[in-house]
């Protein structure tokens, strides 16, 4: 860009010289005017040749190409040099709201790590993060970054997530918590255990999303790309017969039309629709990346607009997804029992209720004594804990295996534990609602998104206390996973719009899959469900949806008043061009005037202190 500016300016000098050079000295003046457009216009003038034996005969290098050397040809010199310039002006416009652009999502690509400090032999070494192996043992010294995704083993500290999560706010982080890389260490020096090769770390993955958002168009994009295609071998026919019929048929002058056709050539150039589309929706995906939120493509900013109903997983989404033990209630055994065989049961799975169960035994647990592990989707484990059959689910297992049981009438999550097919007591368990969930629903209606819909595999009853809490009016109850995908399927073929499906798990991921837009959180939720998610809200602030839907309805506010004006423009300028009312200074104009103008009005999207 500053080699660019330099050859602008040079040739916009050198062009003013010539301007007012003494008329008396013709060559000398032609020969200056030649001097300004082969510095302006040499890259341009090199890409339209190369194109054209590549098969690329009409893009816009094309167009300046042979409009500024006809207007040579014709004596227009001080024009043809002009249109050059002026051109390298948009382009210059381009290149810097390009980079504007790519700043908003420059912190995304500073989380990249240049190395690890790995921890082998009491030794520290520095290495590639790439030839970490998962277990290894990687030092982070304060104002590094996590390379990898791991556990604190050693050291506590605060972490700077801002890259990640759009949050200012630093963290606090001590030996057993999960860090994930891309996370600057502000204080202290921490070990960490590797859980996740670098292909596979969150810092990867980012950077992987964002790289690839660029081919994935959006309809106006597509539509953009089509247009110019017909369009601009459409204009050049009208330009070479405007040059050739009127002169031959009506004996007029030929200098007189060639100058019209040229100047219909300089206005024809779609360069306004061609970099300020695109650049929109870029900007679209920069101004949503500012606030911790990565949209994968063009077509999902898209999308977004066209929202009419958003539909909610509840456990991990519109609910903290951390549970805490209320009640144990014993039959016929201990409590302490009654732990033990669910926290055995529970030992492999990372389920947050079974987190919760494990946190609660406190105990080493014996991994020898357990067997025979099974997990029915949606209805909870069996296994064998010391030579005994242990049932642990919700009333559905119990009912499958015909267990009579002592249903618990509380409000929260019960969870039924049967040993050798006797039922032998239940656990309470509840989760809390994000004080972000209330503030999401309410900017959804704000949004005119009155249609919002809870799915859950949770009881009727937990969900109607949620769903009363949250003022959400349509929920659906104790589903299997596959139950979800059928309900989502069921409610896209009733609505004329988009489906927004926003959830966390594993068992999200089919769901956000088959919707129009899926939404995953990107910090608690699943490999998989980031994996199969449209957007990714890395901060779980399930309220940065509304923002999100804010985003998109502006970027495609821009885009329309872009095409519209671009279009509008470009059309009265291309006739008066035709009937020889306007010159090639108006066509200027109406090329990178109207260019310069609509990469501007498309900057706006990245001012963000006022979404709306």
């Amino acid at each position: 860009m500053k080699k660019r500016t330099i050859l602008v300016i040079s040739s916009f000098i050198i062009f003013l010289i010539a301007l007012f050079f003494p008329n008396n000295y013709p060559v000398y003046k032609n020969i200056l005017f030649i001097l300004s457009y082969i510095i302006s216009g040499y890259k341009v003038i090199f890409e339209a040749f190369k194109n054209i034996f590549k098969g690329k005969v009409f893009d816009e290098n094309f167009l300046m190409t042979i409009a500024t050397i006809g207007a040579f040809f014709i004596g227009e010199f001080a024009e043809a040099v002009c249109v050059m310039i002026f051109y390298q002006v948009g382009e210059l416009f381009q290149d810097y709201a390009v980079d504007k652009s790519r700043k908003s999502i420059a912190s995304l690509m500073d989380i990249r790590p240049d190395y690890a400090n790995i921890y082998v032999n009491n030794r520290v070494k520095k290495v590639n993060p790439k030839s970490i192996n998962i277990n290894d043992i990687i030092v982070v010294k304060p104002g590094e970054k996590i390379p990898l995704d791991g556990k604190i083993i050693e050291g506590k500290t605060t972490l700077n997530m801002q890259a990640l999560t759009g949050e200012s706010i630093p963290k606090r982080v001590q030996v057993n918590d999960e860090v994930l890389s891309g996370c600057i260490n502000i204080e202290g020096l921490i070990k960490i255990e590797v859980t996740k090769r670098f292909e596979e770390s969150t810092v990867s993955k980012i950077l992987d999303l964002v790289e690839n958002a660029s081919s994935r168009k959006a309809k106006s994009e597509n539509f953009i790309t089509k247009f110019s295609k017909y369009y601009t071998p459409i204009v050049v026919i009208i330009a070479l017969f405007l040059s050739v019929f009127p002169p031959l048929v009506f004996h007029a002058s030929f200098n007189d039309w060639i100058y019209r056709a040229l100047s219909f050539l300089v206005v024809s150039c779609p360069c306004a629709l061609v970099i300020s589309i695109p650049l929109s929706f870029f900007g679209g995906i920069g101004a949503a990346s500012k606030i911790g939120v990565l949209i994968k493509g063009s077509n999902y900013l898209e999308n977004l607009s066209n929202t009419k109903i958003v539909v909610c997983d509840k456990t991990g989404t519109l609910t903290k997804g951390v549970f805490e033990i209320q009640k144990i209630n014993p039959k016929k055994i201990s409590k302490e029992e009654l732990l033990m065989y669910a926290a055995h049961a529970e030992c492999f799975s990372n389920h947050p209720i079974a987190i919760s169960i494990k946190d609660k035994y406190n105990k080493t647990i014996d991994e020898k004594i357990v067997k025979k592990v099974k997990e029915f989707a949606g209805l909870g484990i069996s296994a064998i804990v010391d030579k005994k059959e242990v049932l642990i689910g919700n009333e559905k297992l119990m009912i499958k295996n015909n267990i009579e049981y002592v249903e618990d009438s509380e409000i929260g999550s019960i969870v039924y534990i049967a040993v050798d097919n006797v039922f032998v007591g239940s656990i309470l368990i509840s989760d809390t609602i994000k004080d972000s969930s209330y503030k999401a629903i309410k900017s959804l209606r704000e949004n005119n998104i009155n249609n919002i819909v809870m799915l859950t595999g949770d009881s009727e009853k937990i969900s109607h206390d949620v769903a009363k809490k949250l003022g959400i009016n349509t929920y659906f109850s104790c589903l299997l996973p596959n139950d979800k995908v059928l309900k989502v399927e069921e409610l896209m073929k009733n609505i004329d719009g988009k489906l927004l499906f926003i959830g966390d798990g594993v068992n999200d991921a089919p769901v956000l899959a088959i919707s129009d837009i899926g939404v995953s959180m990107g910090s608690i939720g699943s490999d998989a469900a980031v994996e199969a998610s449209d957007i990714v809200i890395m901060n779980d602030d399930i309220s940065k949806l509304s923002d999100c839907l804010n985003i998109s309805k502006k970027t495609m506010r821009i885009v329309k008043e872009n095409i519209l004006f671009a279009i509008s423009i470009k059309i009265i300028v291309l006739i008066l061009s035709a009937f020889g009312i306007s010159t090639m200074w108006e066509a200027v104009f109406a090329d990178v005037g109207v260019s310069i103008l609509a990469i501007l009005n498309a900057l706006r999207i990245l001012k963000i202190k006022n979404i709306k």
